[in-house]
């Protein structure tokens, strides 16, 4: 299966950690598929936030996973590993990566892998996995929102932002959603949400308290961390849960744990990268059965912003640091 393959690929790596400049298109050797893994030909990569983070050296790769950025792709399966059936060369997926999606190919668990519909561009295709996964997990299994429930979401108008509001408002959501400045408001109203709150001008927590009269919102997704926890917790109804999911304002909080208590709260979080290939492989199990049906339809589509070549993996993490970009960031591989 991989005697026709290329010996080396084209990449976009860096040596010592830095700023987008590091970045650098280097030849590498195309990896060959193991057991249960399949190798695509990459046609985009989504750019993330822990890519950048990685960059600067603050995020390591787990054991045995590739040092390459790159935690989504879409393309082509190019070659099966051992005992593989459920692909064949030649279809197109999209896939959740353990890193390697910056390069003309990369590995992946064949389970990690979800069919990319005929009407679905490959740009858009490869913008969904890490955002999808994510929100996934931490809204709907480990945040238990239900129909009818109003959720607060931190950086409304980010990748994960705009998954969220609309995997929130697919779902039955009430969703209200964060935003620094009023033009990323108004663009976060346009892809769905209920409300939007200018935090550089409004103080989020009465805003949300008159947003709900006064109840509180059922649940929070928090990608700030830091002194935004309390505030948070300011927000929620009683029996409220607060999942986090990044740590961009500060590694550490004050929590009033009275609050907790008296209030009912629950507090969670979680990082997707380090679990486990069964773990994401049953997560995707279960968006290939109840959110992919929305992608296959129609109903659910990724916000682009900018698509980079792979040459230029700089300027997009430029782009992302920079703050200024509404949904998604790809790279153009193949």
């Amino acid at each position: 299966m991989t005697d026709s393959l290329p010996e080396t690929m084209k990449a976009a790596h860096f040596g010592a950690a830095g700023g987008p400049e590091v970045l650098r298109l280097e030849s590498l050797p195309v990896p060959r598929p193991g057991p249960g893994e399949v190798l695509i030909k990459v046609a985009f990569a989504g750019v993330n936030r822990p890519d950048v983070i990685q960059r600067m050296g603050f995020y390591p790769p787990p054991p045995g996973a590739s040092p390459l950025l790159g935690l989504e792709v879409s393309g082509t399966v190019t070659a099966l590993g051992e005992g593989v059936t459920s692909w064949l060369p030649g279809q197109r997926v999209c896939a959740l990566t353990p890193g390697g999606g910056y390069a003309e190919y990369c590995l992946v668990p064949a389970d990690h892998c979800l069919p990319v519909p005929q009407d679905l561009p490959m740009d858009q295709a490869a913008a969904l996995p890490e955002t999808l996964f994510t929100v996934w997990h931490n809204v709907f299994e480990r945040g238990w929102a239900s129909e009818g429930e109003t959720l607060l979401v931190h950086g409304g108008t980010s990748g994960i932002g705009s998954m969220a509001i609309m995997l929130g408002k697919l779902f039955g959501l009430t969703v209200i959603v964060t935003c620094g400045g009023a033009d990323k408001c108004a663009e976060a109203l346009k892809i769905g949400a209920d409300h939007a709150i200018d935090y550089k001008a409004q103080d989020f927590v009465a805003e949300v308290a008159r947003i709900t009269g006064g109840k509180g919102v059922e649940l929070v997704l928090d990608m700030v961390a830091g002194d935004y926890v309390a505030r948070n917790l300011q927000c929620l109804a009683d029996d409220g849960r607060h999942v986090t999911i990044a740590v961009q304002g500060g590694l550490q909080a004050t929590i009033p744990m009275a609050e907790v208590m008296r209030r009912r709260l629950t507090l969670t979080g979680s990082t997707l990268r380090p679990r486990s290939n069964q773990f994401k492989a049953l997560l995707a199990q279960e968006i290939r059965q109840l959110a992919w049906p929305l992608v296959e339809s129609g109903e659910l589509r990724p916000v682009m912003d900018q698509t980079f070549a792979l040459a230029d993996a700089a300027g997009a993490h430029a782009r992302m640091e920079a703050g200024s970009h509404i949904g998604k960031i790809v790279l153009k591989v193949g």
